[in-house]
């Protein structure tokens, strides 16, 4: 936050009780506002906002025992706690199910992806006669005792905004829908398959969303040939070099020499583990570039690998900073970062991560650390 921005929150005023004071309804409607909006600011400059558990989009299954009116193109959003950008909590405590085709605004039910969310709403229940009237003005005598504070289910057709500022404690968000999943290849007249539901737009619960590494473009652990891992590295080919993709910008000043390294445990027949370092230098991004969302990284000398070799890959992530100046959470948990234009690989045990939401990304949520992964080498 600059000098010459302001805080984005009104001046909170609380009731001051003396003897012989009047009070009236408004007056302890201040005073629900005053602890209401202290809850607010707290929770969402301590702790953030986002989905704190379940609120799962999952398909609705044809024999649903409560299913929409229509029994297809239909979700299921199971129970959760989230909080809005606000600071409210967004309870669902129920599992929910969405007819897609009635939820969009009719001008979007033509698109094949939509995204589905959910959003803070209250509403007044439990009629009540009022007692006495309003002296000042024309009264209603029957007035709502309570208000209830619920949720409403959003569906659009236009991709959402993404909230990009760095600091989500000093200005209030204007989006305040939480988006849960994004469809694609939508037909109103079919059930939803589980692969059409992406879940990894979900923001979760923060101060900010880390940068991950969400994909690389060897296979953790694999064994490769000697040319096949030539290739690879780059060693003879100046488009190729080893390549890692964030989920967001990183600034393209922090990919400096030594951020990568490169080591080789040599193999073979007799005695191994001796090591030495691979040169490289980064051919991506391009000199100039401010931001980058993916980098490359080929070898630049000419030591040759040999069979049995192990090649050890880490990236400093803890320098790599992104577009607000954190570093990337860069831990490679599990070795399950996904390997670029490949399909996830199933794996026995954990096959998502603790979040629930796949698929694979570095990180633990502590930011930082290093990115570290390898492969071996076989002459064929």
């Amino acid at each position: 936050m600059t000098e010459t921005e302001g805080f984005d929150v009104e001046p909170l005023r609380r009731l001051r009780y003396f003897h012989g004071q009047l009070l009236g309804a408004r007056d302890f409607r201040n005073e629900q506002a005053y602890f209401r909006e202290k809850l607010k600011l707290r929770m969402r400059c301590l702790l953030g906002y986002g989905v704190v558990c379940g609120l799962f989009a999952e398909p609705l299954p044809p024999d649903d025992d409560c299913p929409p009116e229509t029994g297809a193109a239909a979700v299921r959003i199971t129970p959760g706690l989230a909080v809005d950008c606000d600071g409210n909590e967004v309870v669902v405590g129920g599992s929910c199910a969405v007819d897609l085709r009635k939820a969009l605004p009719e001008a979007d039910r033509d698109k094949k992806t939509v995204w589905v969310g959910v959003e803070y709403c209250e509403r007044p229940v439990e009629p009540t006669r009022t007692v006495y009237d309003d002296g000042c003005g024309d009264g209603d005598d029957c007035q709502f005792g309570y208000t209830e504070e619920s949720y409403a289910i959003r569906v659009t057709g236009c991709e959402p905004p993404v909230d990009e500022r760095c600091d989500t404690c000093c200005s209030r968000c204007r989006h305040k829908v939480l988006w849960l999943a994004k469809i694609t290849d939508v037909d109103f007249g079919k059930p939803l398959r589980k692969e059409q539901i992406y879940l990894n737009i979900r923001r979760p619960f923060g101060r900010h969303v880390p940068t991950v590494i969400t994909g690389i473009n060897w296979i953790h652990g694999h064994t490769y040939t000697i040319d096949e891992a030539k290739a690879l590295l780059g060693t003879q080919n100046e488009d190729g070099g080893l390549r890692v993709r964030f989920s967001g910008d990183v600034r393209a000043d922090t990919l400096q020499p030594g951020v990568v390294e490169i080591q080789v445990i040599e193999g073979g027949s007799g005695r191994s583990a001796a090591t030495w370092y691979m040169g490289g230098q980064f051919a991506e991004p391009a000199a100039g570039a401010e931001f980058a969302r993916e980098f490359r990284y080929r070898q630049t000398t000419r030591e040759t690998l040999q069979d049995g070799d192990r090649v050890l890959v880490s990236v400093r992530a803890a320098f790599v900073l992104d577009r607000c100046c954190r570093p990337v959470d860069g831990t490679n948990v599990g070795g399950r970062v996904p390997t670029i234009g490949a399909e996830p690989a199933g794996a026995p045990g954990c096959a998502v991560p603790p979040s629930g939401i796949g698929p694979w990304t570095s990180g633990t949520g502590a930011g930082g650390d290093v990115f570290e992964s390898w492969f071996f080498v076989k002459e064929r």
